[in-house]
């Protein structure tokens, strides 16, 4: 007689998973802007139109459309068959940004501005004043990432802050979790809401250009690893993105499948958002 083995019942549940949304886009009015940081504004958001909005990933993105800087006119679209549909064919300025908190009791979309530059978005949130307009598109789906690891490494520039929070939010208590920010200086450094075993290890550029040098990458290689199985999220200016995710993967032995690394934005190009896999 020839035995045949069962799947174990308690092997941990680490595969992702994929979510899809309805597109959907809203226009919303400013409710409140708060400079968090010399670097960073978070503006909160409200409106009829988020009644149903969802964003269950901790890394999701929406679309932010900006009114026209000249005349203040806002542009959003309508979700068209295959996908939206502009206007008389006007686009407006847009990038993505993480929801860094949804609160479907209140009605209200904290979205956090990160002052990078002197692009659409920056110009945008630094003169927002309540009663301003914004159009937010999606998010059009959402990657689930299994917290049943040993723990959790979080990577991240300005632009990941979001992110970041909304993670160590989430994480069951006591999960260790081990975070590398990087930031301009003491005065940007955020507080950390969470239930899990922080181990954070602040990087600063000291006035540097971001997106130059690799601060990150070289906080990281003198770093003591945990020991035990564990998931690796990325996201910062795409070059230092790729070359975090290869001294993971290369000189760390992190399993390739459980490295999530993303180039938030991308120096010298505008817009851009960049995925990096083997």
């Amino acid at each position: 007689m020839t035995e045949t083995s069962t799947p174990s019942t308690s092997a941990p549940d680490r595969l992702p998973r994929r979510v899809r949304h309805e597109l959907r886009f809203r226009k919303l009015q400013v409710q409140q802007v708060q400079r968090v940081t010399p670097h960073l504004i978070r503006v909160t958001l409200s409106g009829d139109d988020l009644a149903g909005f969802t964003s269950p990933g901790f890394d999701d993105h929406a679309k932010i459309f900006f009114p026209d800087a000249k005349t203040g006119a806002l542009i959003v679209p309508t979700a068209g068959p295959d996908g939206p549909v502009w206007p008389g064919g006007r686009k407006p300025a847009m990038r993505d940004y993480t929801p860094r908190r949804h609160d479907a009791e209140a009605g209200t979309l904290e979205i956090d501005f990160a002052l990078h530059d002197a692009g659409p978005a920056t110009q945008w949130a630094e003169t927002a004043q309540p009663g301003d307009t914004l159009g937010v598109g999606g998010p059009r789906g959402s990657f689930i990432i299994p917290t049943a690891f040993d723990w959790h490494l979080l990577i991240g520039d300005d632009t990941a802050l979001p992110a970041i929070s909304r993670r160590l939010a989430e994480l069951p208590a006591g999960t260790r979790v081990v975070v590398l920010a990087e930031v301009d200086g003491e005065a940007d450094q955020i507080a950390f809401d969470t239930p899990a075993a922080l181990d954070l290890q602040w990087v600063h550029r000291r006035g540097a250009e971001p997106g130059v040098g690799s601060p990150l990458l070289d906080a990281l290689r003198k770093l003591n690893l945990p020991e035990g199985d564990f998931h690796a999220w990325v996201a910062c200016e795409s070059t230092a993105a790729k070359a975090l995710r290869a001294h993971l993967v290369g000189e760390r032995g992190a399993n390739p499948k459980w490295v999530k690394a993303a180039g938030y934005w991308r120096l010298g190009a505008v817009a851009t958002h960049d995925t990096h896999e083997d």
